[in-house]
């Protein structure tokens, strides 16, 4: 680098920027979204100051930095998280969940271990970034069998998909990037000792596998111990085993009808504690050897949230009697066909106290269902409304979004809106799985771009009902989207000032003097460093004609150097900005950034170490 380059100021004000908003990431005193906002605006103004010039002398625009905000990758997530809720909205993954949840029950290493073996095999041919999205669920529920938190799963979801894409050519796109560039390279120059001129699909699997071998082994022995046991307060309330007094009534054809007791429980209420059967007006109490249900018996139960909401969620034409019972031909409809669950408490003085909920017309008075009762003091045992309301008592409402909305005003009811959750839009399933299949295939086979992909994928979703807008808008995560956005913004300005170029050529210059083998784990650490500021795809098309030119200048083979880069490009570990998937993942998990900078930063140092050790037994330097 020439004394004039070295002396940029706006290359140092870059350097300053980033390194700050690390630092502000890694303190979690101010939200990801704050400081994502503050360095784009810091860089913004930083390149409308007078001689605020790129290393060549150009302009660096306003366009120029925002341009991030437009990125494919960064659409391509935000399509993808849209298609991830459809998945959920529309419970298609529901039955591989329970499937692998059962089999947990059984053999819950083995189940763990094919999970991911499952991701890693799938994530070795394909984008990874849906392979995440589809087992974010599955991972989820599992984590939930377990009776851990997601926090413990999510990270190592993510980092199994990353190291399948070091494995083959077509791992990830990073991959492609750095073959292409060496390949013209090759052409173009006349290297000396080149065994390779183009990278084969396989050339990288063996010492890739090696790689993750050791990676994967590094997960295995230190996320107990290094990942957090975290979850977010709404997922915590509504996973508690608070139970609920719901009833159920036997109709003609209902799944219950004909059903009898073994061993005084009914196998078809799973999770669930039968406390009474009213039969007319004779009450039936446990234990209910040899009684058989039938139609016009009110099964009276103690269950979860949980537990409802699957034994709904699987039945839509009981969740719609519910809905539609006691409903009088002069009701208004709200026009709203998404059901969905939320918990209100009765607020002290509340008018309804001391009355039941047919006394008060619930049903009308509040345009919602009362599923079931809570009530902490004792055991309830009587038909839900026969029950007189108390303050204090937690109300499990079924309604339309509309209807929850319409409460937040009540001074009667308190709406705990964290609560709120939406059941499954089961007749949608075979087709929401079909759209992500077609998604995957026509990624996968390269008949179009998987931002393509992915948008048409979304689209389709909310067209064809799978999700409605609003659900839609709620996957869109500005968090992601602010963090993504602030990193590209990042990655322009250390390019166009040549910030980035000044690092790798001084990587280069201080480790020659040390051997072919310093030069290229000097290289390795270099990018694995700046994988995790700039995009992964940026670092490697810039470090490959560098190190490039370093194994022409030391004169050796560049095939090694190529491979070093590709490695490097893809330990994107230690921040939540380095890769998709680890974004994918951050919300899911509940993640701060600190929670990748520890897990991961280790795992970035364990990489560099095990490819400086191997690569002179790989490459014979």
């Amino acid at each position: 680098m020439s004394f004039e380059i070295m002396a940029h100021w706006p290359m140092w004000a870059s350097l300053a920027a980033v390194a700050a908003t690390i630092v502000f990431y890694m303190l979690d005193r101010w939200s990801m979204e704050m400081v994502s906002v503050t360095v784009v605006a810091t860089l913004l103004l930083i390149f409308s100051l007078p001689g605020a010039t790129g290393v060549d002398g150009a302009e660096i625009s306003a366009a120029d930095l925002l341009m991030g905000f437009s990125n494919p990758a960064l659409i391509t997530i935000m399509a993808l998280l849209v298609i991830g809720q459809g998945l959920f909205q529309t419970g298609a993954l529901e039955g591989p969940t329970k499937a692998l949840v059962r089999s947990y029950d059984v053999r819950p290493r083995l189940t763990l271990v094919m999970a991911f073996f499952a991701v890693f095999v799938t994530s070795a041919f394909t984008n990874n970034t849906p392979v995440v999205i589809m087992f974010l669920p599955i991972m989820s529920a599992i984590a939930a069998r377990m009776g851990g938190s997601t926090s413990r799963l999510m990270i190592p979801l993510s980092f199994v998909s990353i190291f399948a894409g070091m494995t083959t050519l077509i791992g990830t796109s990073t991959n492609l990037l750095a073959a292409d560039s060496y390949a013209r390279l090759v052409a173009e120059n006349d290297f000396e000792h080149v065994s390779h001129e183009t990278l084969g699909f396989f050339d990288q699997s063996a010492f890739g596998l090696i790689l993750a071998a050791i990676g994967l082994t590094y997960i295995l022995l230190t996320s107990r111990i290094l990942l957090p046991h975290r979850e977010g307060f709404a997922e915590t309330m509504v996973k508690s085993g608070k139970q609920f007094v719901a009833q159920f009534e036997v109709t003609p054809g209902h799944f219950l009808d004909g059903k009898q007791a073994i061993a005084g429980m009914f196998p078809e209420l799973q999770n669930m504690t039968v406390r009474m059967i009213q039969r007319g007006e004779h009450a039936i109490l446990p234990p209910y050897d040899e009684v058989t249900l039938c139609p016009g018996d009110l099964v009276i139960v103690a269950a979860t949230r949980q537990a409802l909401t699957d034994l709904l969620a699987g039945k839509p034409a009981m969740l719609n009697d519910i809905w539609r019972s006691g409903v009088a031909e002069t009701d208004e409809d709200t026009g709203d066909s998404q059901l969905g669950l939320v918990e209100a408490v009765i607020a002290p003085g509340s008018r309804m106290a001391g009355r039941t909920v047919e006394m008060l017309g619930f049903r009308r008075l509040t345009s919602a269902v009362t599923l079931g009762i809570q009530r902490r003091s004792r055991m309830i045992r009587a038909k839900l409304g026969e029950i007189r309301l108390e303050a204090g008592d937690t109300l499990l409402l079924c309604g339309p979004v509309s209807a929850f909305r319409s409460l937040r005003v009540s001074r009667d009811l308190i709406l705990l809106e964290w609560s709120q959750s939406e059941f499954p839009t089961t007749t949608k399933a075979q087709l929401a799985r079909l759209i992500t299949l077609c998604m995957v295939v026509v990624a996968a086979f390269g008949l179009a771009s998987i931002t393509i992909a992915a948008v048409v994928a979304a689209t389709a979703m909310i067209l064809l009902q799978c999700l409605n807008h609003r659900q839609a808008s709620r996957a869109l995560d500005l968090r992601i989207y602010l963090v993504i956005a602030a990193a590209l913004c990042m990655g322009t300005a250390l390019e166009a000032t040549g910030a980035a170029q000044l690092i790798a050529e001084l990587v280069v210059t201080f480790a020659a003097p040390y051997g072919t083998l310093a030069v290229l784990s000097a290289i390795f650490l270099a990018v694995a460093i700046l994988t995790n500021i700039l995009s992964n795809a940026a670092t490697a098309v810039l470090f490959t004609p560098i190190a490039l030119s370093a194994a022409d200048q030391i004169g050796t083979d560049p095939f090694p150097f190529l491979l070093a880069v590709i490695y490097a490009a893809n330990c994107a570990f230690a921040t939540p900005i380095a890769y998709q998937t680890n974004m994918l993942v951050m919300g899911p998990g509940h993640y701060k950034f600190g929670d990748f900078v520890r897990f991961g930063g280790p795992l970035v140092i364990l990489m560099w170490a095990a490819f400086t050790i191997i690569a002179p037994w790989r490459f014979d330097i």
